[in-house]
């Protein structure tokens, strides 16, 4: 029997894949926990426009992403921070994404901490590019300043 997995099932296959099972495993497991649906046209059209209406939504988000990059590519991040005496370019802490990600709420800009790929804590005063995933295609750079407090 050929069905049509309505989600991602171990050893079977993806969501939305047309798979061919064992009659029994269809009817006594599949349709039962709503894991799969049958093959017939009616069901066939409404995975295709399923397919059509995720694709569009995904390039909205793809859109959305490539103008908030556009807007954060302007945007320079100053974070005052307090230094070592003995070292003047050595900072008591340390800079994370969470740092990052609230002066970027600071500035209008709804980040969240995990979408900042920062690779280590940044140790020292300067300037630094820091990369944010928005998109799996879709990174954008922000230029952040840490200067002493």
């Amino acid at each position: 029997m050929e069905v049509i997995l309505s989600q991602d099932v171990e050893r079977i296959g993806r969501g939305g894949q047309v798979v061919k099972v064992k009659d029994g495993f269809a009817r006594n497991y599949l349709f039962p926990n709503k894991l799969a649906v049958p093959l017939t046209t009616a069901n066939m059209k409404r995975l295709e426009s399923e397919k059509q209406a995720r694709a569009l939504q995904q390039e909205k988000v793809k859109h959305d992403a490539e103008g908030l990059k556009e807007k954060l590519a302007a945007v320079s991040l100053t974070i005052p921070m307090l230094t070592q005496e003995e070292d003047k370019d050595k900072l008591y802490g340390s800079v994370a994404g969470a740092d990052i990600a609230k002066a970027l709420k600071d500035e209008g800009y709804d980040v969240e901490k995990s979408l900042i790929q920062m690779e280590e804590p940044i140790r020292s005063l300067g300037i630094y590019q820091v990369p944010v995933k928005l998109h799996p295609d879709v990174t954008a750079t922000v230029k952040v300043w840490i200067v002493k407090k």
